[in-house]
């Protein structure tokens, strides 16, 4: 194949899609490219089908950090395990098309979308959904493409799509949307307490903008000699169904109507059982795959059926009805805040705890974020679902679960000078039967406010479904999982009462109308204020103190040029005011230095901070240490790094031969500053003056033998006379 171009601008924009030159064995391979962002997305499917009762699709994100200039961080320098960031973006990429495939295509699919450059200016992640739907269709893999992704932000009230770096910082919206031009299958949105009726305008926009890019992708994919995979569909024999379905309809709609999961899967698991019994031995070795495919097709049909027909959920619930909520603020002892939030059977324990500003975590990427101060991780361990499972590293989804409860809490936290604190929560999914993740949301919320951090707003979240066969449709307010599982929509709503600030939606539907989203929002609006009310039932506002086990964060701003003073050479300032006082101390570029402790030990290491940055004045007194002794006089510490010099003739009341008769360095003695020079040397005086010890060599007055008159001080005792030393300051 020649090298085929198709370069474009929408929305002020400019794009390029290229094939034919790079990665030409892959089944269709295509550079897309906005600025200088270029990412190379291929789509190879296996030549034969693979014997599963799934659609076997994977999809890679690869980051390599020679696109952004960058060396790999760590020991190894090699670009190790995906960043949550390509995590992430495999899982945004994934989503809308697995549900664009066609119905029994089993060959295994790959996507793979390699970042080869990254300006730092324009983002990778939308246009790679934009490639993998191009490579697709010019693999000729059977696909209901073209599909696209955007990226919509609103500045100063103006929708822009596919914004920059930059132009995303000024948006109170982070709106990513994938679909066809007829339908959604994908949203993933951050916002900062947007409206409905906001949202539903930004939705309606991104359809827009998604229409224009699935054209240029047909105008492209026109030019290109596209074969068509010659790929059987899998089938399965009607009167198979027919049997299936008449042996179990009755008894799958007794099992299915049961509130309590474990019953209902234990009840659901008897009636596949008897109808497996209704089978010999020979159609069962024979055919047994494609009976067990249509019992999962049973019970999906009979629980769709009893909502639409009847309206009846399969724990008994309306169709907007919230499961019962409980919520407990505190559930901890010394945790620095805790929250345990409890709907129907989906139980998480959300638990918080407070950090200095430099334990924020560094992030090893492609992206121009370097980092984030709020760190929220999402547990899901087997036997919340009451299962047995290996215990290893957090997978795709918990990752991207734990994702979205940060986006949604983000909004209302404090700002980092209200509030100096770098903030982790961790939510443990104890139990599960439905939106986990929301759960996590509203169990975090509960957490915050525990701990005493000033949010703006309390934040709950809900899961909303949705059931459509034909012109029957129903929205269903706060699913469980069988109602997930088996329905056509998982659309995760979390805001305040002003506003939303995270949306999540899968959709396995054909065609989902904008009025069923605005119905889905509506009817979430209403699920999540009943829940927060619920919520504050447990805990109204943030308590107006942090935990006694938290560290309490004092803030002091000094002069920029003050700084190295703080430090000290090599330090030795600094690491001595903490290992005196037990305090945390971390100074930022601006002169701003944040000082944490668990009892007074801070306000000691502030009090220190102010007196090395303070400018000494004639007529001060400190406590000092005496640090060192010469034959002139002694120098003592006023605060840390900064010295004064007491002479010799100051040291005692009378003449000293000695500094070293009168003061050894480590003495603490009370001066006073009486002379600071044009170069900043302090002079002092000392106020609590002993009296003059005699002189070694006798005679009266501590004269020489046979005179009795004070010939006043040796030459090379003098301050400022003989061989002078090296002072400290």
């Amino acid at each position: 194949m020649s090298k085929i171009v198709e370069q474009f601008e929408l929305y002020g924009k400019e794009y390029v899609l290229e094939t034919g030159e790079l990665a030409k064995q892959a089944g269709g391979a295509v550079v897309v490219r906005q600025g200088d962002t270029m990412v190379l997305v291929t789509a190879t499917a296996s030549r034969q089908p693979k014997d599963l009762d799934f659609f076997p699709l994977t999809v890679d994100f690869e980051e390599r950090m020679y696109a952004a200039g960058k060396l790999p961080g760590g020991f190894i320098k090699r670009e190790a395990r995906p960043s949550e960031k390509a995590i992430l973006t495999a899982r945004m990429i994934d989503r809308p098309l697995r549900s664009a495939f066609a119905d029994g295509f089993r060959n295994e699919v790959q996507i793979i979308a390699t970042v080869l450059s990254a300006d730092q200016v324009s983002q990778p992640d939308v246009i790679s959904i934009l490639g993998a739907s191009a490579a697709l269709l010019a693999a000729g893999i059977p696909f209901e493409g073209p599909l696209a992704g955007v990226r919509i932000a609103r500045i100063d009230g103006e929708f822009m799509v596919n914004p920059t770096f930059d132009e995303l910082e000024d948006s109170d919206l982070d709106l990513v949307v994938a679909g066809s031009p007829d339908a959604v299958y994908m949203i993933e949105a951050g916002a900062y307490e947007v409206s409905e009726d906001d949202m539903l305008a930004a939705l309606t926009f991104a359809q827009e903008a998604i229409t224009e890019f699935c054209a240029v992708q047909e105008r492209f994919v026109a030019k290109a000699a596209v074969t068509p995979m010659e790929v059987p569909l899998y089938t399965i024999d009607e009167s198979l169904r027919e049997r299936v379905f008449a042996a179990g309809s009755e008894k799958m709609r007794t099992a299915l109507y049961n509130p309590d999961k474990h019953a209902r899967q234990d009840g659901v698991a008897a009636a596949k059982d008897e109808v497996l019994a209704t089978f010999s031995e020979e159609e069962l070795v024979e055919h047994g795959k494609d009976i067990k495919a249509l019992l999962k097709e049973l019970e999906k049909k009979t629980m769709r059926r009893m909502v639409l027909d009847d309206g009846e959920r399969v724990d008994g619930r309306t169709v907007d009805e919230v499961r019962q909520v409980t919520s407990a603020a505190g559930y901890l002892p010394r945790a620095h805040g805790s929250g345990l939030f409890t709907r129907g059977q989906t139980q998480v324990l959300s638990v918080l705890t407070l950090g200095m500003l430099s334990e924020w975590q560094r992030i090893d990427t492609i992206d121009v974020t370097e980092g984030k101060r709020y760190l929220h991780h999402y547990n899901f361990p087997p036997f919340c679902t009451g299962e047995t499972g290996f215990m290893r590293g957090p997978k795709r989804r918990e990752i991207g679960h734990g994702a979205l409860a940060e986006r949604a809490l983000v909004p209302v936290l404090p700002a980092e000078d209200e509030f100096p604190y770098t903030i982790r929560i961790v939510s443990e999914v104890l139990e599960s039967n439905g939106s986990s993740s929301m759960g996590s949301v509203c169990g975090s919320t509960l957490a915050l406010m525990d701990a005493g951090v000033p949010i703006s707003a309390p934040v709950s979240g809900i899961a909303m479904g949705l059931i459509k066969e034909g012109d029957d449709v129903a929205v269903l307010s706060d699913i469980q999982g069988v109602e997930d599982f088996l329905g056509d929509m998982d659309f995760k709503v979390a805001g305040t009462e002003n506003g939303i600030t995270a949306l999540q939606m899968d959709n396995k539907a054909k065609g989902l109308s904008y009025e069923i989203l605005a119905t889905a929002l509506r009817q979430a609006k209403d699920g999540r204020s009943h829940i927060l009310d619920r919520m504050l039932e447990a805990i109204e506002v943030p308590r107006g103190e942090l935990s006694q086990y938290a560290p309490r964060i004092l803030t002091v701003k000094i002069p920029v040029d003050k700084i190295r003073d703080v430090i000290g050479s090599g330090g030795k300032v600094i690491r001595g005011i903490q290992e005196e006082t037990g305090a945390h101390i971390d100074i930022q570029e601006d002169g701003t230095i944040f000082v944490a402790s668990r009892d007074q030990g801070g306000e000691e290491a502030v009090r220190r901070i102010q007196l090395i940055v303070k400018v000494p004045e004639i007529g001060e007194r400190y406590k000092g240490r005496v640090v060192s002794i010469q034959a002139f006089g002694a120098f003592v510490e006023l605060t840390p790094g900064k010295d004064g010099l007491i002479h010799i003739s100051r040291v005692a009341k009378g003449r000293v031969e000695k500094v070293e008769d009168v003061l050894t360095v480590g003495d603490e003695v009370e001066v006073e500053i009486i002379d600071i020079d044009e170069r900043g040397k302090i002079s002092l005086d000392r106020l609590d003056k002993p009296d003059a010890p005699p002189s070694k060599g006798g005679g009266e007055g501590g004269g020489r033998p046979g005179g009795d008159r004070d010939r006043g001080p040796r030459r090379d005792d003098r301050g400022g006379e003989g061989r002078k030393p090296r002072r400290r300051n």
